[in-house]
């Protein structure tokens, strides 16, 4: 994942206030939730000493996105009394959390984003199709395009044996012709988003004129088929339920792959695990992926530079007298160097088998 969307939380020296917080909105008293957590989080900031001016900047904006029904979580950074960045999380943080650190520390929006795939959603009937694109950081679609074609001699009714033959012959060229249509929509829609992976449900037969349309000409995407459909609210209900299932399964076999392709490029001297090894290749601009756990409990304090923001040293004495030396928890530092370094970044998903849970694949 491309991490080139975080370069703006680096743009000052000042320390840096992050939040992350579970702004869910399915619970009936979810504001009264929100509002309890906001003000846990300031209270702990302000004792970290965050300036009034960073706190003031968080009472204005904390809150999620209300739109939004159900899971969610969102991140913040402020620093020096202006908003560095604003990001609504699709999974809320396992945990709560407010720190004041000298950099930010978005490793939780990262991991965030590395789950999310751009992906077409299509429920299809013998009327027509809803097609929903969506980005691989967008919670609402941004395009959609319902179509609901000719229903003329649409239902098959028991008639005499010429005439059902002929009425079902008409039947049959209707919902091929309405899937036919429908099928330039989801072509559409895959493309717009660059989409990863196309999911479609519906009514079984026009699934399967569906299906037949789309291997006459595959799309550039990988297509799954799910439960669920339009007819109604507890069809759509299923397949929403259905799409997060198989989006998340779509998730994990990418990333197993990545996890797979490091296993082969450590036999082969192309990747490095553990912090030593690896803030050593940040700071040489030689990584091209940086992996991460999620559980960052145990990590070591590492020093950086405001000079170099690739230099890493595992005490005050690797920089040397640089006066902009400065110390945090690795993760931090580590997503920073990669972030300004132009490096990619996956999870790793647990379980881990890397050493301090820290990865690089390298660049060559």
């Amino acid at each position: 994942m491309d991490l080139a969307f975080l370069q703006p939380l680096y743009a000052g020296d000042a320390s840096v206030v992050s939040v992350h917080l579970d702004t869910s909105r399915g619970a009936h008293d979810a504001d009264k939730q929100i509002e309890l957590r906001r003000r846990g989080a300031r209270r702990s900031l302000s004792e970290q000493g965050a300036p009034e001016a960073d706190l003031a900047v968080l009472d204005d904006i904390v809150g999620g996105a209300p739109e939004l029904p159900g899971p969610q979580g969102e991140a913040l950074f402020v620093s020096a009394g202006r908003l560095l960045g604003a990001f609504t999380l699709v999974e809320p943080p396992a945990a709560d959390s407010a720190q004041v650190l000298p950099v930010p520390d978005p490793l939780g929006v990262a991991i965030d984003r590395d789950h999310q795939l751009p992906h077409v959603v299509v429920a299809v009937d013998r009327e027509g199709a809803d097609v929903e694109a969506y980005p691989a950081t967008g919670h609402e679609p941004t395009l959609r395009r319902t179509f609901n074609g000719s229903t003329l001699h649409i239902t098959r009714v028991r008639a005499g044996a010429e005439a059902q033959a002929s009425y079902h012959r008409r039947t049959v060229n209707v919902w091929t012709e309405n899937t036919g249509q429908a099928v330039d929509d989801v072509r559409a829609a895959a493309a717009a988003v660059e989409a990863a992976v196309v999911l479609i449900a519906g009514d079984p037969k026009a699934v399967g004129l569906l299906r037949e349309h789309l291997a006459a000409r595959p799309l550039d995407a990988e297509v799954v088929y799910v439960e669920g459909g339009r007819t109604d609210a507890s069809a759509r209900e299923g397949l929403r339920a259905s799409v997060d299932a198989a989006m998340h399964e779509a998730m994990t076999v990418r990333h197993r792959a990545v996890l797979e392709r490091l296993e082969a490029e450590l036999a082969g001297g192309r990747a490095l695990q553990g912090i030593p090894a690896v803030k050593e290749a940040l700071a040489e601009g030689r990584v091209e992926t940086l992996l991460l756990a999620a559980d960052r409990g145990g990590d070591p304090t590492l020093y950086a530079s405001r000079r170099d923001p690739r230099a890493l040293g595992t005490d005050s004495a690797a920089l040397g007298e640089d006066p902009t030396a400065f110390s945090a928890p690795a993760a931090p530092l580590l997503l920073r160097s990669a972030v300004l370094g132009g490096a990619s970044f996956t999870e790793i998903l647990p379980p881990t088998r890397c050493t301090d849970g820290v990865a690089a694949l390298l660049r060559y």
